[in-house]
């Protein structure tokens, strides 16, 4: 996994892939947060410290950053091993070389045969897609055997669950909040949605996935939400369409070419994704006063729309982009990949997992602390905080989901038979 979008100076700007866009860890905000480090000191803030001395954490860190930098000024550069071999052994070497292309070749078929693999089981999942759909706008009533089978699964995962009654079926209606529920239930998505956001997500009716047939000219995914009548904007559809290179990239994954959102035609003043301000403004000549409404952008989850635009090789290799600017597109496009993804593979083929908050136990929260020590009564301490934990509180938030390696990748739905396909 990588956790930075790779930009080059010389080899222009490369995005993230599928899979090396981190599927349960990523910069947006609380719940896929880049892992931070804690404070060695703040378990010890009682204990008398020398402040004018440097604490031990900050030398290890200064001591790594400069060894980091010795290995970053040898990256690229020969040791000089490969040019002293003898001329029969290079000629062994490019030949390895040439064996590769061939490997690549064969890699490059196998990726795209699992993407029309996904894009098979996509088609089978859908008429359930429209099922769900169906039963969640109210459109058409659930069956017995749909509802028992439902509970079967509440069954195991609760074993004091109660049956409901089934005498009147007739009763079922539709559910509210559905998709605004299950959105928010996704630890990151939940961060990026205000509560003007929630009032437009109130009118979501349903997110669909689909592929991109060959006449796109290039491999990539589309999602879709559909939106009834609302007071923000006046399009009914949604769109935020994912490209991916036509070349498997160096680690033998599709990497993302560039991702094309739909422009919202908002009502007036009713732009979610801005904030306008009343603002007096003085004539220098007459020195009357007047107000002047001025708009600024907001964060709001419709952004999503907009997709960051990576920059152009020439901007990057001429030195147009700072560093820091740099970085900031980096980050900014990390999370519109990974929010593409999750509604891939997580929040659309396992909707009502979020929206009952069953989806949460699976989470690959990363809360142990890094850092080992050696003192005992810290360690008594943590053990006492977890043995005092209520008994009260809900198993999503005591119970830990599994471990890292296995979250990655496909989660299931569409993609759930083409899960070996992306893990190897």
């Amino acid at each position: 996994m990588s956790s930075n979008v790779p930009i080059s100076g010389s080899g222009g700007f490369t995005a993230p892939t599928p899979q090396n866009t981190p599927l349960n860890q990523a910069p947006i905000a609380l719940g896929l947060s880049r892992p931070t480090v804690p404070d060695i000191t703040e378990d010890n803030e009682q204990d008398e410290v020398d402040k004018t001395q440097p604490s031990a954490g900050a030398i290890h860190d200064t001591v790594l950053g400069l060894v980091q930098g010795k290995l970053a000024g040898l990256v690229g550069k020969s040791s000089g091993y490969i040019e002293n071999l003898p001329v029969g052994v290079k000629l062994s070497v490019e030949a390895l070389k040439g064996i590769q292309v061939k490997q690549n070749e064969l890699q490059n078929q196998y990726k795209r045969e699992c993407l029309e693999l996904e894009k098979k089981y996509l088609a089978l999942h859908k008429p359930l897609y429209e099922r769900r759909n169906a039963i969640v706008s109210g459109k058409e009533k659930p069956t017995v055997e749909e509802i028992t089978a439902g509970e079967e699964v509440s069954t195991k995962d609760d074993e004091e669950y109660t049956p409901l009654a089934k005498d009147n079926i007739d009763a079922a209606g539709a559910i509210p909040e559905f998709w605004l529920t299950a959105l928010r239930n996704h630890i990151g998505l939940a961060e990026l949605i205000t509560d003007r956001d929630a009032i437009a997500l109130n009118a979501l009716l349903d997110i669909r996935l689909s592929y991109l047939d060959e006449a796109s000219g290039k491999p990539g995914y589309k999602i879709t939400f559909v939106f009834g009548e609302n007071e923000f904007f006046e399009n009914d559809v949604l769109e935020k369409t994912y490209l991916y290179q036509e070349e498997v990239g160096y680690t033998g994954d599709f990497v993302y070419d560039r991702a094309i959102g739909t422009e919202i035609k908002w009502k007036e003043d009713k732009d979610l994704t801005k904030e306008f301000e009343i603002k007096k403004q003085r004539n220098k000549n007459t020195n009357r006063t007047r107000l002047v409404r001025k708009a600024k952008p907001t964060n709001s989850f419709f952004n999503f729309f907009t997709p960051p635009v990576p920059p152009s090789d020439d901007a990057v290799e001429n030195g147009d982009i700072d560093e820091e600017e740099l970085e900031e597109i980096e980050e900014k496009l990390e999370v519109d990949y990974q929010i593409g993804e999750d509604l891939k593979e997580k929040i659309i083929p396992r909707a009502v997992d979020y929206f009952t908050g069953k989806a949460l136990e699976y989470e690959g929260f990363d809360d142990e602390d890094p850092f080992e020590t050696d003192d005992e009564d810290d360690d008594e301490d943590r053990f006492e905080d977890e043995d005092s934990s209520s008994e009260d509180e809900p198993p999503a938030a005591r119970r830990r989901g599994p471990p890292k390696g296995r979250s990655g990748g496909t989660s299931g739905g569409a993609n759930a038979n083409a899960e070996e396909c992306k893990q190897q």
